[in-house]
């Protein structure tokens, strides 16, 4: 008896072509009229957003190569992925990122130079979430943000923070995390109890087609977007290079999490055409066809196509470029300027208040630095 034939395909929602045509897929049709009640100011600040968010992460790269930074995660090729979710959140809506998401942080209000510390090794965290748009500390540990959101997002509905029909108020927890992550036992467990408790959450995977240096192929036989229906919610797969798309998507699935309606699950297909961080080289296993295909992607190029198809001017280019070169230049000066903290600080905030095991660990320390007094170099 032959085996059952199995449809491992998905269609991806796409609204802008490559080549910067408002040319809608078919799945994408019933989320054109979200993008055509956008202002022109707000389909500006997408622009804005994506070139300032580039410079600031070509800045960041430099700035590890001199040596100033420990380590630096590249975000380049994923822009329209992270500025189109990002504005599709409402204030009240918490985010949870990965340690990619540097123009997220930004569009919620967070100073890139607090990512710049974190980075320098200036500092374990770096910013608190309530002073920065409800946007949650950077995670390192591959994929237990997930469970993090998750948890947040239940906490949320026990405390009757959403789905009360008040779109003013009702929150939603949005959480970053890539396809390597996927594999990460955390995000199948926070899956789990995301879909039983119905939560009000979106799961937004980047599927930049590489964790580090084993191809997405390696990791998963079919689309990652049907992974969301294994576990008993909408899986949607959108290009992740087109901004109209990402805002698109994930403001509608941000909506029906607020209303009450349960998670969603999302894969942005998009590109890392840098390094997955600087200690890695990915002429080792890229090849260099595959970054030109994607090059010839890029969505900060696709969405100017689209806005000078629309009348946007010459004169309004060149001042976002002149203003992402302002914003680069300060965020470094700034950079340079940050110092390391005071030893002090490492007993600080282990526990929310006073404790003598800290106290004791603090005195010794301070008592062996003081042994060294008088010690020649």
């Amino acid at each position: 008896m032959a085996a059952p034939s199995r449809d491992f395909t998905a269609p991806t929602v796409q609204l802008l072509t490559p080549e910067g045509e408002l040319r809608p897929s078919p799945e994408a049709e019933e989320y054109l009229p979200l993008v055509e009640a956008l202002p022109d100011a707000a389909l500006e600040q997408f622009y804005r957003d994506m070139v300032i968010s580039r410079r600031v992460d070509v800045m960041g790269a430099n700035l590890q190569r001199q040596g100033q930074l420990a380590l630096w995660v590249p975000s380049h090729g994923q822009e329209a992925a992270q500025v189109g979710s990002a504005r599709a959140a409402r204030p009240q809506d918490h985010i949870f990122p990965s340690y990619r998401e540097h123009i997220v942080g930004m569009i919620r209000g967070l100073d890139p130079v607090a990512i710049l510390k974190l980075f320098r090794g200036a500092t374990l965290g770096g910013w608190t979430p309530e002073e920065n748009g409800n946007f949650h500390l950077y995670t390192l540990v591959l994929a237990s943000q997930t469970l993090h959101a998750t948890g947040y997002a239940m906490g949320l509905q026990f405390d009757g923070a959403t789905a009360t029909g008040d779109p003013e108020s009702d929150a939603a927890v949005l959480v970053y995390y890539g396809d390597g992550s996927t594999s990460q036992g955390d995000a199948s467990e926070a899956l789990v109890f995301a879909s039983s408790y119905a939560t009000p959450q979106v799961f937004f995977v980047q599927n930049n087609q590489w964790a580090i240096s084993v191809p997405v192929s390696r990791q998963s036989r079919s689309p990652l977007s049907l992974r969301g229906g294994g576990f008993g919610m909408p899986g949607i797969r959108v290009d992740g290079n087109d901004v109209l798309a990402s805002y698109a998507v994930t403001r509608r699935a941000l909506e029906e999490a607020r209303a009450g309606e349960g998670p969603s699950f999302i894969e942005a297909v998009t590109y890392r055409m840098g390094a997955h961080t600087t200690a890695d080289d990915p002429t080792k296993y890229r090849t260099d066809d595959e970054v030109a295909y994607w090059t010839a992607r890029d969505p900060i190029t696709r969405f100017r196509t689209w806005l000078e198809g629309r009348g946007a001017s010459a004169e309004y280019f060149d001042r976002v470029d002149e203003e992402a070169a302002d914003v680069a230049a300060g965020v470094r000066t700034r950079a340079l300027d940050v110092t390391a903290p005071p030893r002090s600080d490492i007993f600080a905030h282990v526990y929310a208040e006073a404790h003598p095991l800290m106290e004791a660990q603090a005195a010794w320390l301070e008592e062996y630095e003081n042994s060294f007094e008088g010690d020649q170099a």
